[in-house]
């Protein structure tokens, strides 16, 4: 694919993005095809190392605000009239609360998910602190000449010591996953938007 096939089509493909961001973006991948191609690298290999028209506005988007997106996807493009806008409003009374509605859910759910999150965290950290307070309470078992307490506490902190560490491992992942997921959902919400102003 030549240089200017390749900028035509990715200029179709982020039509969605206010004309700026679409300029700035089509003159950095203009400028890196033209370094490429100064290097020595023919225009066919300069495009192909760039990356595809299909992972270039994957990552474009997932650069984007959201608000930016939804602010220029939601603009009015052209006039409504009379019509539209009285069903708008007229329907206004069922629509209006089964979205505020849906929102509220997902919502809720998001941050029950966290919530659930955090208290595993939580969990991590109440046994890291049994585990440090048990060493003080073995010596002053220690001291008080009570051997069989004193071996019990070293004991039971090793093992939260244990399970702390695991704990940990498993939090992080579940962070991590609840994390991905985030960018994820976001993602589906902006790919929405883009294929909402494709049709």
């Amino acid at each position: 694919m030549g240089k200017e096939e390749f900028l035509f089509n990715l200029r179709q493909r982020l039509s969605v993005l206010p004309p700026q961001d679409i300029e700035d973006r089509i003159l950095f991948y203009r400028e890196m095809i033209d370094d490429r191609i100064d290097d020595g690298m023919s225009e066919e290999a300069a495009v192909a190392a760039v990356g595809t028209i299909d992972d270039i506005s994957k990552q474009v988007m997932s650069e984007i605000p959201l608000s930016k997106l939804v602010m220029q996807t939601v603009r009015p493009k052209k006039e409504h009239n009379a019509g539209t806008l009285i069903l708008l409003i007229a329907g206004a009374p069922l629509w209006l609360p089964i979205l505020i509605a849906v929102f509220a859910v997902l919502l809720s759910l998001y941050i029950a998910l966290w919530a659930v999150q955090l208290s595993f965290w939580a969990v991590n950290l109440s046994f890291l602190l049994a585990a440090i307070v048990s060493i003080p309470a073995a010596v002053f078992f220690f001291v008080r000449a009570n051997f069989a307490g004193g071996v019990f506490l070293i004991g039971a902190g090793i093992l939260l010591l244990g399970i702390t560490m695991l704990m940990f491992v498993v939090c992080r992942l579940l962070t991590k996953a609840l994390i991905w997921l985030t960018e994820k959902f976001f993602y589906m919400i902006k790919s929405a938007f883009v294929r909402k102003e494709a049709h």
